[in-house]
């Protein structure tokens, strides 16, 4: 164990968790809402510091990042624990881990394997992915730290749910973040994640703000947040951050405690992009529909492809220097 980071002592050995926005407040031999951070005597320590449950070698578009380093490689790890409860959660197996099983495992690997295994596989970024990185932040900043001495990215696929004064600590070490922006209600966010909705869209604008590359993602839950009305009031929000933000809108399949919802019809996806595109977001991909001419990347000045893919394969890149090749105009892509 370690003792964490972003929290207070308060009175009678309780302590206040400030690394994400539950806020918990946790007395003596307790845990938090993740139960990957107990209190002892007072003190609060993380109890996966250093437990890697899953470690590969990915496309960074698996990230989902389309405009960050597109065709590179990012060296991807987690720990078991997340700080929501998504009902539809698609890595439940490690994600909901210490609350389903009442467990926490994990290969204890130091930051500097970690690094030198991604300068060994050639990887340009280290992606802080498959559960929630909040929950292992202290971690993830030992290893971004190392990592951006040595010119390796740090890229954190998040629901955005860390606090303020989090972010505003590590956002030196995060150079790309893709937050999943689930829905836009607060009804969903409650119901479907035990969460809110406003310190994810704080969060967003926040990173921005603080010049991180941003990309979002949301999965379109036929009955859930699949009407037009919601769909454009995420793609607003989008816009009012930055038209330049990549929106991927992907395709849900029934998982983990949402099995009675079918898999999304491609052409609500395929609508669900053009609310984007109508709206005035520059970049809206389609995702989950392998082959869908949402994969690719348009010039938005001139309508012409200049990031051709298929799944998360790239094909001919028309784009150098973020300029697109066929008319001249600046592109948001960030290449190298």
């Amino acid at each position: 164990m370690k003792e964490a980071s972003w929290y207070k002592k308060l009175s009678d050995n309780r302590v206040r968790c400030d690394l994400c926005n539950h806020r918990c407040v946790i007395s003596h031999g307790k845990r938090g809402l993740c139960a990957v951070r107990e209190n002892k005597d007072g003190t609060l320590y993380s109890l996966v510091y250093g437990k890697v449950i899953a470690s590969q070698v990915d496309p960074i578009e698996k990230k989902p990042l389309f405009n960050y380093l597109p065709g590179s490689h990012s060296f991807s790890i987690a720990t078991v624990g997340c700080n929501f409860k998504c009902t539809h959660c698609q890595n439940s197996d490690i994600s909901q881990m210490p609350i389903d099983q009442n467990r926490i495992i994990g290969q204890d690997i130091s930051a500097e394997q970690i690094v030198n295994l991604a300068e060994k596989n050639e990887c340009a970024s280290i992606s802080y992915t498959y559960t929630e990185p909040t929950m292992f932040m202290e971690y993830a900043v030992e290893v971004a730290k190392i990592a951006k001495e040595k010119g390796i990215k740090n890229v954190f696929v998040s629901n955005g749910y860390m606090t303020e004064e989090v972010l505003r600590d590590v956002y030196p070490y995060m150079d790309a973040a893709n937050v999943d922006l689930k829905g836009f209600t607060e009804e969903h966010y409650k119901k479907i994640c035990g969460a809110r909705l406003e310190p994810v869209l704080n969060s967003i604008k926040l990173m921005r703000h603080l010049g991180i590359w941003v990309e979002i993602t949301t999965l379109v839950i036929p009955t859930v947040n699949d009407s037009d009305e919601k769909l454009r009031g995420l793609a607003e929000f989008i816009l009012s951050v930055g038209a330049e933000i990549p929106w991927h809108v992907s395709r849900f399949h029934p998982t983990y405690k949402m099995t009675d919802i079918p898999s999304t019809p491609i052409n609500t996806v395929t609508k669900a992009r053009q609310i984007g595109l109508d709206v005035g977001l520059r970049y809206v991909y389609t995702g989950n529909i392998p082959g869908d001419d949402g994969e690719n990347t348009y010039c938005y000045n001139c309508g012409k492809m200049i990031i051709q893919r298929y799944g998360l394969n790239i094909g001919n890149m028309n784009v150098k220097d973020s300029k697109c090749l066929h008319c001249g105009a600046g592109v948001d892509i960030i290449l190298e």
